[in-house]
Parts: C-alpha cells; sequence; structure tokens
C-alpha cells in the first residue's frame, strides 16, 4: 500500500459561510476516512489574511482532526511560530499531543509574507530572534519544571505525553534555518530538495554536538486527485487548482526554494508542469507516495470525495 495523506487547507474563493462550514466539515469527514482507509497523515498550513479563506488555524484544525481519528498522524507544515504567543502555543501543542497520543507533528516556520506580521503586529525585522526565543521558551514550558519568564517564576501545565517534547522540526531553505535547527537539536524539514542544505545541516550538528536529521522532500512533490477520465477531470476541476496555485505563488519572492512553487500561467500550463496531478486509479495503484487533495483550490466537495473512493479503490485492490 502507498503512503497516503492527505492535505487539508480549506480554501474557499466565493467566502460563502455556509460554503465555508461544508468544506470545514468535509475535512473532518474526510479524515475519518482516511484513517478507517489506512492513510499514514493529514497536513494542515497556516496563512493570514489570504482573500480566497486559506486556512490560518492548523492546530485548531489538527486538533479536531486527531479528535475523530484513531491512528491517522497530522502534520503542521508549517505554524508560523513568531506570530504566536509561545506560552499558548506550549499549552495548545501539549494538550493535543496528550489528546491524541502523540500523533502531532509541527514544523515551526518563520513564514515568508510581511503583511501578516503587520496583521498580528508581529516585528518582521527581529522574526528569526522572536522565533529563537520562542523555541527556548517552549522547552522550558514542556519540561513541567518552574522557569523565569516575563518577570515572574512560572510552570506550565499539562505537559505533553511525548517525552522530552512533542515531535517538532524546523523549516525553512536558508542556512539561517539549518543552524538554527542543529543549534536545538531539531530536525530540519526544507521545503524543496536541497542537498547542500542537508550537508550543512548535519556539519552544524556535528559542530553543536547534537542530532537530528533531514527531512528532505522528493525533487517532485505532486499534489493528487484520482479520477476515470483525468483529460475531463482536468477541464471541470484544473481551474481550482490553477487559481491556489497562482495565490501561492505571488507570495513567493525569488530567495525562497519550495518543491510546490510553480510558475504557471494557465491550467494547462500547470497540468504540464506536474506539480499538480490527476491520475486513474490503475496509476494511482503504482505509486509508493501519493499526497491526495481532495478539497484542493475550493474545488466541488462531492468531487473530492468521488476521489478519495476511487484512490481507497484503487489501493485495495493493488
Amino acid at each position: 500500500m502507498p503512503m497516503s495523506l492527505v492535505r487539508f487547507n480549506l480554501i474557499e474563493p466565493s467566502l460563502d459561510a455556509a460554503a465555508l462550514s461544508a468544506r470545514y466539515k468535509a475535512m473532518l469527514e474526510m479524515a475519518a476516512f482516511a484513517d478507517a482507509n489506512g492513510f499514514f497523515m493529514a497536513t494542515f498550513e497556516e496563512h493570514h489574511g489570504a482573500e480566497n479563506a486559506w486556512s490560518p488555524t492548523p492546530l485548531l484544525n489538527a486538533g479536531a482532526v486527531l479528535s475523530r481519528t484513531t491512528n491517522l498522524a497530522a502534520s503542521v507544515s508549517a505554524l508560523l511560530l513568531p506570530l504566536h504567543d509561545p506560552i499558548r502555543v506550549a499549552e495548545d501543542i501539549a494538550v493535543i499531543d496528550l489528546m491524541s497520543g502523540g500523533r502531532l507533528t509541527v514544523i515551526f516556520g518563520l513564514g515568508y509574507r510581511p503583511s501578516e506580521y503587520q496583521l498580528l503586529g508581529k516585528d518582521w525585522d527581529r522574526r528569526g530572534k522572536i522565533m529563537d526565543e520562542s523555541i527556548e521558551v517552549l522547552f522550558k514550558a514542556w519540561s513541567g519544571e518552574p522557569f523565569e519568564y516575563n518577570g515572574g517564576t512560572h510552570q506550565i501545565q499539562p505537559t505533553p505525553v511525548t517525552k522530552p517534547h512533542p515531535f517538532i522540526m524546523i523549516g525553512g531553505t536558508s542556512r539561517v534555518a539549518a543552524r538554527r535547527a542543529a543549534r536545538f537539536g531539531l530536525p530540519l524539514s526544507p521545503a524543496a530538495n536541497l542537498p547542500e542544505l542537508e550537508a550543512y545541516y548535519y556539519e552544524q550538528c556535528e559542530k553543536h554536538g547534537t542530532q537530528g536529521f533531514c527531512g528532505m522532500p522528493d525533487d517532485e512533490t505532486q499534489m493528487t486527485l484520482v479520477a476515470e477520465d483525468p483529460d475531463k477531470a482536468w477541464a471541470e476541476f484544473g481551474q481550482y487548482f490553477f487559481n491556489e496555485a497562482s495565490m501561492y505563488s505571488s507570495w513567493q519572492t525569488s530567495d525562497i526554494s519550495s518543491a510546490v512553487h510553480s510558475h504557471a500561467t494557465t491550467p494547462e500550463e500547470l497540468r504540464a508542469e506536474g506539480i499538480y496531478q490527476i491520475i486513474t486509479p490503475d496509476e494511482a495503484a503504482t505509486l509508493d507516495r501519493v499526497i491526495h487533495h481532495p478539497l484542493c483550490g475550493g474545488m466541488p466537495i462531492d468531487a473530492g470525495w468521488e476521489s478519495l473512493q476511487l484512490y481507497v479503490d484503487a489501493i485495495s485492490l493493488a
């Protein structure tokens, strides 16, 4: 059976409250379906002030999904840590870890949109320093021991079930991110396949006397739907893929590397790039790893369900 992941970012271009409610409910139902059919993980993202309602609450979404599932893991990829109060993050992650029995992974990122920092009243120029300070606070909070913070002595409860702390990683594609991960003894999760960065990370681990690993993505990271007739499905749903890819690309700057950064200017070009793919059930059954994206870009919920069912049927027969 392929390693199967399901991605949720809850985009709804109409911004209609009823449509958004239906989409969030569908996420919970689809996650339960994925859990019952052997999927490994659900992934969630964080963006603020997005005009298409790209979800701003990845920890809340992950907690809701984990409460509805038994074996499915959840990954927040990424939580923009400098935008958050570290004590609240420590508490929220600890509670989700307790509730789920340790099924939560969180990748901490800086983000790449100054507008999000402006919106939330955070200092863009100090984002790296805030990240470092926040990670230190998280470690102290999760220890369960008293520590000095904000002029007083505090002890945070409850603490996570996962020891010494929940599974966290440092995201990023820069040497600064690699040094940060190595310094804190945390795994590195680049957004693109960068062998030189991986080598640099291990050099820094050796320098700091820490151990870790690099969760390098494949050269090609593909968002997937399954359909009996991919040509027909592209004609019907290609615009949803393109809308999502275009918005994501509009946020990128030249210094950012990402395995899912598209340069397409039309749905046809997007299809040719291969970052988004619609494949047949027979093709799905031959893959080793699939990131299923059943609510991509605000596509119809029924179509997402059809894709999930076709995929599960295909891999069960493989």
